[in-house]
C-alpha cells in the first residue's frame, strides 16, 4: 500500500526544478553547506520578528527561504562531498531551532487573542520535535523511519502558505489558524504513526527470529 502524501510529488519536484539554477551557482562557488545551515537560521530569526509584529506576509517569505535553504545546504554538502556526521547533527539541531523561533513568533502574535492558538502552538512545537526524536529514535534501534504525513517539508510548506494567505485583509487570519490546526493535528498523527510502523517492524523481527 503507497504511502499517502499531503503533498503532492510534482508541486515537490517543481519546486526542487526552480531553485535548480542557485543550487548549481551554490556548487560551482563551493559554498560551504553551514553557511547555508546558518543562513536559513537567520531567515527564520526574521520571521520570528515579522510574526511577532504582525507582518504574516513577510513573515512567509521568511519561511520560504528558510525552507530553501534547509533543502539546499545537504545538496551542497553532498555535491562538495563535505558530509559529516557532526554536520548532519548541526542541521538537525538548528532545524529545531528555526522551528521554534517561528512558532514563537506566532505564539507572541496570537499571545493576546486566542489561548486556543497558543496551546495548538505549543502542540506544534511539540509535534516537530518528537517526529523528528521518533526517527533518531528508530535509528538507534536499527530502524530507518522516514514515513509521515506531516514531515518537515510538509510543516515548512503549510506554515509558509498560511501565513501568506492569511495575510489577505478580512479574512481575519483564518488560513493561517487553518494551517496550524492542520500542523498541529498531524504532526502528532505522524508520531503515532511512526511509532506504530517501528513496533510493526520489531514485532517482524521477532517472529522472523
Amino acid at each position: 500500500m503507497p504511502e499517502i502524501k499531503l503533498l503532492n510529488k510534482r508541486w515537490v519536484e517543481g519546486f526542487l526544478t526552480v531553485i535548480e539554477p542557485l543550487a548549481k551557482v551554490l556548487i560551482n562557488l563551493k559554498v560551504h553547506p553551514h553557511v547555508l545551515t546558518f543562513s536559513g537560521l537567520v531567515f527564520s530569526f526574521l520571521a520570528f520578528n515579522f510574526f511577532r509584529n504582525g507582518f504574516l506576509f513577510y513573515g512567509g517569505l521568511m519561511v520560504i527561504l528558510a525552507g530553501i535553504c534547509d533543502v539546499l545546504d545537504g545538496r551542497l554538502a553532498r555535491e562538495t562531498q563535505k558530509m559529516s556526521k557532526y554536520g548532519a547533527l548541526i542541521d538537525s539541531v538548528v532545524d529545531r531551532y528555526s522551528e521554534v523561533l517561528m512558532y514563537m513568533g506566532l505564539a507572541l502574535f496570537f499571545w493576546r487573542g486566542s489561548s486556543l492558538m497558543i496551546v495548538l502552538l505549543i502542540l506544534t512545537i511539540a509535534g516537530s520535535f518528537l517526529v523528528s526524536y521518533t526517527r533518531a529514535r528508530a535509528g538507534s534501534l536499527g530502524f530507518e523511519c522516514k514515513i509521515g504525513l506531516m514531515q518537515r517539508q510538509e510543516r515548512i510548506t503549510f506554515l509558509a502558505a498560511g501565513a501568506i494567505l492569511g495575510s489577505i485583509p478580512y479574512t481575519r487570519h483564518f488560513l493561517l489558524t487553518l494551517s496550524i490546526w492542520i500542523i498541529a493535528i498531524f504532526s502528532n498523527l505522524t508520531v503515532i504513526q511512526r511509532v506504530w510502523y517501528i513496533r510493526n517492524k520489531m514485532k517482524e523481527l521477532e517472529v522472523g527470529s
